[in-house]
């Protein structure tokens, strides 16, 4: 399961990263983390906490639109949140009881992506293999 979670959030930044442009790029993120704020809202687990937390969150997001590391947070708070939420047996998927510990574990691999910058891997790699190629000839 971890493993997975991990993968999963791998992916997440490998599709984020074919989006070209740097600033389309952080600004679709600050929207998905937004979004992911109200996550909870359909279970109501903790009650009035879950408008509480979906408001700070999409405050963070806002902030998000011109800094990666409003985003990076944003997604480090919904891993709090996931883990509280796994603790008190109220999980983001009804039918999956271990679905916000997974989400909890695949959150912060997207936080630290999105703390360093947000950079396209597509682009860091190419460029890796570039310098690779110039260092041989």
């Amino acid at each position: 399961m971890i493993i997975l979670a991990v993968l999963i959030g791998c992916l997440y930044v490998l599709l984020n990263s074919l989006i070209p442009e740097e600033e389309t790029r952080r600004k679709v993120n600050a929207l998905v983390v937004g979004g992911a704020g109200a996550a909870y809202l359909s279970g109501g687990g903790l009650g009035i906490g879950e408008f509480v937390f979906t408001a700070a969150l999409t405050y963070v997001a806002y902030r998000g639109l011109e800094s990666w590391t409003f985003i990076g947070i944003g997604w480090l708070m919904h891993t709090a949140w996931d883990v509280v939420h796994h603790l008190r047996g109220e999980p983001i998927v009804p039918f999956a009881d271990h679905s916000s510990f997974g989400c909890a574990v695949c959150d912060p691999v997207i936080a630290i992506w999105c703390v360093t910058g947000g950079r396209s891997v597509v682009d860091v790699a190419r460029g890796r293999l570039a310098a690779r190629r110039a260092a041989r000839s």
